[in-house]
């Protein structure tokens, strides 16, 4: 992955508080469903579960609908750790004429391409080490999402 200056400074990690949160022993059927325990497994620290390496991980805000066809949409939180390998499939933050971009890296033919999947944005071709085309419709990686917390409905953004 080609290395960009950090456009947001890393969190503190030195003396950072656990964010311990309660976890149930049971987890929860999204099929059909099953008799619930009202049991506690214990607690879990959610820095540990979301953040594999911190040195490398950031937090950003989604700003806009592009990728609604994954469920990520305007307002979400992401996790992105910038020492994930990139392979297609995979949802990306790029860099596109100085901005950061939210697409999913795909293949197509030998190229990759970063592609919305709210069906009218159009898809961008990736570009090597060599940086942006001529005509300024590449772009460059930046990092993986690795996370996303949405907020459903009656569960606002403290943000908001």
């Amino acid at each position: 992955m080609r290395s960009l200056p950090p456009q947001v400074p890393l969190p503190p990690r030195q003396g950072a508080a656990a964010l311990l949160c309660l976890l149930a022993t049971e987890a929860v059927s999204a099929g059909f469903p099953s008799p619930a325990d009202d049991y506690v497994e214990g607690r879990i620290d959610l820095n540990v579960e979301l953040i594999p390496r911190p040195l490398s991980t950031f937090f950003m805000r989604v700003s806009g609908d592009a990728m609604r066809g994954d469920g990520i949409v305007d307002g979400d939180l992401l996790v992105i750790d910038r020492s994930v390998d990139p392979r297609p499939g995979m949802v990306v933050v790029a860099v596109h004429a100085g901005a950061f971009l939210l697409r999913r890296l795909a293949r197509r033919g030998t190229g990759l391409w970063l592609v919305a999947s709210d069906g009218t944005s159009p898809p961008l071709v990736l570009t090597g080490d060599e940086g942006s085309g001529a005509d300024g419709s590449g772009a460059d990686l930046w990092g993986v999402v690795i996370h996303a917390v949405h907020h459903l409905a009656g569960a606002p953004s403290r943000r908001r």
